[in-house]
């Protein structure tokens, strides 16, 4: 009995410390004049626990705000770089850029 109680121990904690380990890293490009789909403000959507990875290519400096979904968050202005973001709630976050405005269709991410 104490070696099955010991072996039950074993597993449950193996398989807590394995979770975080099945997250995800998406990788997102911040740019100029690209689209996501025909209409729409472009969206981001996640597991809890997934990393989210912006990398900023275009020529114009933008930013990264989350103006709907579980966590609101912003990241700083870039014209390159990279801004990562590790999302502790999962869901379909929207993001803008808020320096083009928050209904610019013309500086929009693509989802890579």
């Amino acid at each position: 009995m104490r070696k099955l109680l010991a072996l039950v121990i074993v597993s449950a904690t193996s398989a807590a410390l394995a979770l975080p380990a099945l997250a995800a890293t998406k990788s997102v490009d911040v740019g100029d004049n690209w689209f996501v789909r025909s209409r729409g403000v472009p969206t981001v959507t996640v597991k809890r626990n997934d990393t989210v990875r912006w990398r900023f290519v275009g020529d114009r400096p933008h930013n990264v705000v989350a103006t709907r979904g579980p966590v609101r968050f912003r990241s700083p202005v870039k014209s390159s770089g990279v801004f990562k973001r590790k999302m502790t709630r999962g869901g379909t976050y929207r993001i803008v850029c808020e320096i083009h405005g928050r209904s610019d269709q013309s500086m929009v991410l693509k989802v890579r």
